[in-house]
C-alpha cells in the first residue's frame, strides 16, 4: 500500500507544480511528434504523472488510491518482498503501453498532446478485476460486479476512441486495461482459472 501512497503523492505534487508552469507541462507532455523528431522518450513515463485539472487528478487518483491498494496487498500475497516490485512494473509499464497507440498514430501531428495517469490506473484496475472478477465497482453509487463493469468500460472505449469526438483519450484507456490483464496472465498464469471458476461459481461468491 506504501507505493500507491508515494505514487499518489509524486502525482499530486507534479501535477499541481505544471498547472503554474506551462514550460514544465509542456516539456513533460506526451506529444508523439516531439518523441518521434527529437527522441524524448520520457515523455511516455512523464507524462502519467501530469493532468489536465483538479478533477482529472482527483478520478484518477481516487481509483488509484482504492484498487492500487489491494493490488499491492494481491501481489505481496503472491511474491512476497517482491511484490512492490511488480506492482510497480504493472502501473509504469500501464502508462507507457496505453500511450504507444497514440505515439503511433500521431507521431507526425506536431500539435497533439496527451497527458495523464489513466493508462496506468486502468492497468491496475483490470488487473484487480482479472483477480476479483465478482467485486463490486461502484458506478454513481449502483454496485455492480467487476466484470460486468470492465466488460462495459472495454466496449465504451473501444467506441468511443474510434469516434474520436471528444478531448479524451479513449485509447489510452483501452490499452491500459487490456495490458493490465495481459501483465498479471504473464506474471501469475494461475489467475486465469481462479478468475474462470470464480465466474462458474458466482452464486456462490454473492
Amino acid at each position: 500500500m506504501y507505493i500507491t501512497y508515494i505514487i499518489i503523492g509524486i502525482t499530486v505534487v507534479i501535477s499541481f507544480l505544471g498547472y503554474s508552469n506551462q514550460s514544465m507541462m509542456q516539456n513533460l507532455i506526451m506529444n508523439p511528434y516531439m518523441i518521434n523528431r527529437k527522441q524524448q522518450y520520457y515523455r511516455f513515463i512523464t507524462s502519467g504523472f501530469i493532468h489536465a485539472d483538479h478533477m482529472h487528478l482527483f478520478f484518477n487518483m481516487f481509483s488509484l488510491y482504492f484498487f492500487g491498494r489491494t493490488m499491492e496487498y494481491i501481489f505481496n500475497m503472491l511474491f512476497g518482498a517482491s511484490g512492490g516490485y511488480y506492482f510497480l512494473a504493472l502501473y509504469l509499464l500501464g502508462i507507457i503501453v496505453s500511450d504507444i497507440p497514440s505515439y503511433l498514430k500521431h507521431r507526425n501531428h506536431p500539435q497533439y498532446n496527451a497527458l495523464g495517469a489513466s493508462g496506468g490506473v486502468a492497468s491496475v484496475i483490470f488487473a484487480s478485476i482479472l483477480f476479483l472478477p465478482l467485486q463490486k465497482i461502484y458506478i454513481y453509487f449502483v454496485p455492480i460486479p467487476g466484470v460486468i463493469a470492465g466488460v462495459g468500460y472495454i466496449l465504451f472505449s473501444w467506441y468511443q476512441g474510434r469516434k474520436a469526438n471528444d478531448n479524451i483519450n479513449h485509447d489510452a484507456h483501452l490499452y491500459g486495461a487490456l495490458f493490465g490483464l495481459f501483465f498479471c496472465v504473464i506474471i501469475y498464469p494461475e489467475v486465469l482459472p481462479n478468475f474462470i471458476e470464480q465466474i462458474q461459481n458466482w452464486q456462490e461468491y454473492r
